[in-house]
């Protein structure tokens, strides 16, 4: 089955067309770059997969059902989750807090008691410092989120992304503004992600992008204009001409 389906899906902004006519299946387990120039509609179409903006036309399916209309929240309960460029963390609470509030999903009533419960809650707190193993955090868990490296952000919003045993994750330039070392610890996070969860990023780094994706959508105003292995991409002369160069071969 596919763990996502887009068929058909447009996204208008008055006169302008920010996604066009877009087909897309993402089998479960698979992991999915979308590439494509400043413009091209990527973060756009991550919006309505996510319900954070609604579909002007066509179907959205997650596991074969149809969220098109679906609010976000509703989407999250079916295991959708995703980052944003800018980071969103609660900065002023710890990252074994900020982890802890991962934990308890998008059901939980227990937010706003979350200082009270926190120490008597020892199930979900365990899977917090499970996660913040998992992510390289665990010297770190004290420290208050706005605290952190802007690399350190990076691996908190993975770990957040992780923590409620999501289906699918949408990645959104998770690799911006990393050092190299610090790229380089975020592929090894998402390429040992369980094969359980399906991984779809937007990512202008494309050593991160060819390292991580196994199939490569490239978008061009709202289009999809390619789609294929890393090899296939790399080697396409219209993706080269019109938005690498020749970046993928240096």
């Amino acid at each position: 089955m596919n763990a996502l389906s887009l068929d058909g899906v447009t996204k208008r902004f008055g006169g302008l067309q920010a996604v066009r006519d877009v087909n897309l299946d993402v089998p479960h387990g698979e992991r999915r770059a979308l590439i494509g120039p400043n413009g091209a509609g990527k973060t756009t179409l991550f919006n309505v997969i996510a319900g954070d903006l609604q579909a002007t036309a066509g179907k959205i399916m997650v596991f074969g059902q149809d969220v098109t209309r679906m609010p976000p929240h509703r989407r999250i309960k079916l295991g959708l989750r995703r980052t944003y460029q800018i980071s969103a963390l609660f900065d002023k609470l710890t990252v074994a807090e900020n982890l802890y509030l991962g934990v308890l999903g998008p059901q939980s009533k227990g937010h706003f008691n979350m200082l009270r419960l926190v120490e008597k809650d020892a199930k979900n707190m365990d899977r917090a410092l499970e996660v913040a193993d998992v992510i390289g955090l665990t010297d770190r868990l004290g420290t208050e989120a706005g605290d952190l490296s802007h690399g350190e952000r990076r691996q908190m919003e993975f770990g957040l992304a992780i923590a409620f045993e999501p289906h699918i994750i949408m990645l959104d330039e998770p690799a911006a503004g990393l050092s190299t070392d610090e790229r380089v610890g975020i592929v090894e996070l998402m390429n040992t992600l369980s094969r359980d969860i399906t991984l779809l990023l937007i990512e202008h780094d494309m050593d991160v992008a060819l390292n991580v994706g196994e199939i490569v959508t490239v978008l061009h105003e709202g289009n999809i204009i390619a789609e294929g292995t890393p090899s296939e991409i790399s080697g396409n002369d219209l993706v080269q001409q019109i938005y690498l160069g020749e970046s993928l071969h240096d």
